[in-house]
């Protein structure tokens, strides 16, 4: 599951709108809307979050906060540690390795650490297919 996927499917589920209906309505297929949902699709482009909020009634900002949860639910990341620390790549490839084994617990405590962390230069993400 992805951020995005979590809060589409809870939207939709609170507005009665079936899959099936909504994939309809926005042009794709209910497989692709449910993929989306379950984090097993690429985050969605910005029209087509556009075309979710419409869709849903989503304006100012609500529509903001499922802009920004579209931005952070990538299912799949590279993280660049090129010039960082030894043991900033040793936290990346660590978390690559375990994060599918780590209990919901701790991802909720390591989540809310990095989040109040205070934020770093943007960077720029790279897509790929084998990361995490």
């Amino acid at each position: 599951m992805t951020p995005f996927g979590v809060k589409l499917r809870q939207l939709r589920a609170e507005r009665g709108i079936r899959l099936k209906d909504m994939a309809d309505s926005l042009g794709v297929s209910g497989a692709y809307l449910s993929a989306l949902e379950h984090g097993r699709r690429g985050r969605p482009t910005h029209a087509m979050v556009v075309a979710i909020c419409a869709q849903l009634g989503i304006i100012w900002d609500d529509a903001d906060e499922l802009m920004r949860l579209a931005r952070i639910s990538h299912p799949r990341i590279t993280v660049d540690t090129a010039g960082l620390s030894a043991e900033a790549t040793e936290l990346a490839n660590l978390l690559a390795e375990r994060i599918r084994k780590l209990p919901p617990d701790r991802v909720a405590r390591l989540l809310d650490l990095l989040k109040t962390a205070p934020p770093g230069p943007p960077t720029r993400r790279r897509r790929t297919v084998n990361a995490l």
